[in-house]
C-alpha cells in the first residue's frame, strides 16, 4: 500500500484529512469552480470530482465540469489538451477577475 500523504487508518490522520477535504466543505465554495478530471486517474478518482460537481450544484453553485474518458491525472491527447484549454479559456472570459 503506497500511504503518499498519511495512513488514513490512523484516526488522527484520518480527522486531519476530513477536516481539509474540501468535498466536507463544499458549502463554503462561493465562486465558479471549473473542474478537469480524467477518469483513468489513479491519484484522484473521477467518483470524488463527482462527489463534488453534486455537493456544489447541491448548494446552488456554479461548477462546470470536464471528464476526459480516456486520460489519466495528466491530459496528454492533443485533441484533449485542446478542448481542455478552450474550455478554460470560455470558463476565465465568463468568470475571470476582470468581468
Amino acid at each position: 500500500m503506497l500511504v503518499e500523504y498519511g495512513d488514513e487508518r490512523d484516526p488522527a490522520i484520518r480527522r486531519f484529512f476530513k477536516q481539509i477535504s474540501p468535498a466536507y466543505h463544499a458549502d463554503k465554495i462561493t465562486k465558479p469552480l471549473l473542474i478537469i478530471q480524467g477518469a483513468n486517474d489513479p491519484r484522484v478518482p473521477q467518483s470524488e470530482s463527482e462527489q463534488m460537481v453534486k455537493a456544489i450544484r447541491k448548494n446552488r453553485g456554479t461548477v462546470w465540469y470536464l471528464c476526459a474518458r480516456d486520460e489519466g491525472h495528466w491530459f496528454r491527447k492533443k485533441r484533449n489538451i485542446d478542448l481542455q484549454d478552450q474550455l478554460k479559456a470560455m470558463f476565465l472570459l465568463k468568470y475571470g477577475r476582470d468581468r
